[in-house]
């Protein structure tokens, strides 16, 4: 028998449908019309699987980074508290020493330094990101490249 199923579709249709599988002897029977009516039939589930795979797979990375976006933020949120707590604290600390003004001058000086240089680092990350893509559905791809081409050598 001549059958074959896609690896990577994990969780969607992949069971042959009726007239999938087929004997060798019965290929041979058939004319060169039905054959290439077949694989253009094929061609097309094939492409359309491959389509769904992809979305699904952007559909599952698009779920996870809101999520964890949102945990971000929320994490972000409560660090800008602490922190501005912690400004205080060291302010009122130089406030001891200097004039108040003065410490919040230099401690928003640092501050603002700060600020700057990991907006830096962080636009040379952003620079470096590559765009999101659908790994599993582009490997599956390959793969039935490699197939179709290897099968069309026999």
């Amino acid at each position: 028998m001549v059958t074959r199923r896609t690896p990577g579709y994990v969780g969607l249709d992949t069971a042959p449908r009726d007239g999938d599988e087929v004997t060798t002897e019965e290929l041979s029977d058939r004319s060169v019309g039905d054959l290439v009516q077949r694989l253009s039939q094929q061609t097309a589930t094939l492409v359309r699987q491959e389509m769904r795979l992809a979305q699904v797979e952007l559909q599952e990375k698009g779920k996870r980074a809101g999520v964890g976006a949102g945990m971000f933020g929320g994490a972000g949120l409560v660090a800008l508290y602490g922190v501005g707590a912690v400004v205080a604290a060291v302010i009122m600390l130089l406030a001891t020493a200097i004039e108040p003004w003065i410490s919040a001058l230099i401690v928003g000086a640092v501050l603002l330094a700060a600020a700057g240089v990991l907006a830096l680092l962080g636009r040379r990350q952003v620079d470096q990101a590559t765009p999101p893509k659908p790994e599993r559905a582009i490997e599956s791809v390959q793969d039935d490249l490699e197939y179709v081409k290897e099968r069309a050598q026999r």
